[in-house]
């Protein structure tokens, strides 16, 4: 027998995940991981399309919309703390599962809703259901992947988030336009595009739920339960797939135990949550917290496909291409412009979709190509850089007296979402595994509480003082830029050698010598 198939004793875990290789099986991983967190933004920010298009029909007000679009990021700060700490203590896998059918089917249930307020709470609860899917996704894929792979894996599944806003454009544009209504007396509704367009936005729950039965549980999160057998059967699966070799032939025979590594199988919530707010992990858990919160883009997001419509709807009319991005909108709300009578009611301009989906091009590319300069650069840097440059793009939307131009500005500011990839990867590199998704779904949870205060904020100056919107939510983002400089710059840390020497550090003086740039 070759010295590649020598069976080895007592192996780490991470030289186990190393030896599975990287295949078949983690691109599957990747595409689920990737479907899935397209299936958490169509449920949790689909109504970002649907309040427009819903409008005539349930006859929204401007504060009505504000509640609709706010309801779903309520509940994914009510649902992501909670999931974050049933997928340490409970496994991924399962987790998920529950997380994919229950949000798919509250969404679908919300097509049929008679007023806006069922709406907006069939949405909501939807959405606590959905929450945990960005960070028990990104869990299960990076600790499953050997670690030389995971900055790769954390690439690419960001850049799939980057795109899933465009994805969503791209979904609604065969469906918005159609004319069909048909009228369901039992429900006094009327059955027509919008409503479809919300069944069309859990099929994407449904059909990664399908593939997750299909895939393993993290191996290392078995592992740290202290199931180092039932963690090999997994491996064993995954090296099978991924090296298209018998399950024989993988050359681990057990694993070691690691004393870094901490049984959590009967943790309570506060063993999981204590240690993120106890030395040494404070300083970074408060550093992610304050990242998160100051990442306002999210804000600006939600508005986007308005915000979008209501410029192509104007600058299509020939008028206000000498303004500004506010300039432009004020105009629509002081001389509003009289609706097609041959077109669907409240439907969203085809071309706004198309700018929707240019959008979430536009930051899955950059974020693509700041891939190759990352290891030189230093994630922090890079956040650095990105948040001080866009949050002066932001700033300077409405000095430029030029529509095209104002545009181009406010889509730079927009890349600027891009950062939370580096601040999951940064994540991923500082907290151990058994903490992980918790430490994801804390400063998630504080971000989205920042943007759910932020959509109300901005949702009304964007009708009394939209200049004053840009400049402060610019502002607060540009500033996260300060707050990433307390970060260890990842280039001068010392790198892993080995897998095998990995080991999840947990006292002060071991963390800053952590490698990020290996994950």
């Amino acid at each position: 027998m070759s010295s590649d198939h020598k069976k080895d004793e007592g192996v780490p875990i991470e030289e186990a995940i190393d030896k599975a290789g990287f295949g078949l099986y983690s691109y599957l991983l990747i595409c689920l991981t990737g479907l899935g967190i397209i299936s958490f933004v169509c449920i949790t920010f689909g109504s970002t399309i649907i309040i427009p298009a819903s409008a005539c029909e349930l006859e929204t007000t401007t504060a009505q919309q504000g509640m609709l679009a706010a309801a779903p990021v309520v509940g994914s700060v009510i649902g992501t703390l909670v999931w974050g700490y049933l997928a340490d203590t409970r496994g991924r896998k399962n987790m998920l599962m529950y997380s994919l059918l229950g949000g798919a089917t509250i969404n679908s249930i919300a097509s049929i809703s008679v007023n806006w307020i069922m709406l907006m709470l069939l949405q909501f609860v939807a959405a606590i259901f959905s929450s945990g899917l960005y960070s028990m996704f990104m869990s299960l894929a990076s600790e499953s992947v050997p670690m030389a792979k995971r900055n790769l894996v954390v690439l690419l599944i960001s850049s799939i988030f980057l795109l899933a806003q465009g994805v969503m454009a791209v979904l609604a544009i065969p469906v918005v336009p159609l004319r069909f209504s048909h009228h369901l007396p039992a429900l006094g509704i009327y059955w027509n595009s919008w409503r479809t367009l919300v069944i069309v936005y859990s099929l994407p729950s449904i059909v990664s739920a399908i593939w997750l039965i299909f895939m393993q549980e993290s191996p290392k999160f078995i592992y740290t339960m202290g199931d180092r057998e039932k963690a090999l059967q997994h491996l064993t699966a995954i090296y099978k797939v991924n090296k298209m070799k018998a399950r024989a032939e993988y050359p681990v025979q057990s694993l070691l135990l690691d004393s870094t590594e901490k049984n959590e199988e009967k943790s309570s919530a506060k063993d999981q949550i204590v240690p993120l707010f106890k030395m040494p992990l404070l300083k970074y858990t408060i550093i992610m917290i304050l990242l998160f919160a100051f990442q306002q883009i999210g804000s600006f997001l939600v508005w986007l496909p308005t915000i979008l419509n209501q410029f192509i709807t104007n600058i299509e009319t020939g008028e206000g291409t000498n303004l500004t991005v506010c300039g432009v909108l004020r105009l629509g709300i002081e001389n509003p412009i009289e609706p097609d009578p041959d077109a669907v009611p409240c439907a969203i301009n085809e071309t706004a979709l198309l700018m929707l989906l240019a959008v979430g091009v536009m930051k899955s590319v950059v974020n693509s190509l700041l891939s190759l300069i990352v290891n030189k650069v230093g994630r922090r840097n890079l956040v650095m850089m990105i948040s001080a440059l866009c949050g002066i793009c932001g700033i300077l939307v409405n000095l430029v007296p030029n529509a095209y131009g104002s545009i181009v500005l406010f889509g730079i500011f927009s890349v600027g979402i891009i950062v939370l990839g580096f601040y999951t990867a940064i994540i991923v590199a500082l907290f151990p595994t058994h903490l992980r998704a918790l430490a994801i779904a804390l400063p998630l949870t504080c971000g989205r509480l920042a943007v759910f205060a932020g959509i109300q904020i901005l949702n009304v100056l964007l009708t009394i003082n939209c200049d004053v919107g840009f400049y402060v939510f610019a502002t607060i983002y540009a500033s996260s830029a300060i707050v990433a400089s307390f970060l260890p710059d990842d280039r001068k840390l010392v790198p892993t050698v080995a897998p095998s020497e990995d080991k999840e550090l947990t006292q002060k003086e071991e963390m800053p010598q952590r490698s990020m740039t290996e994950l």
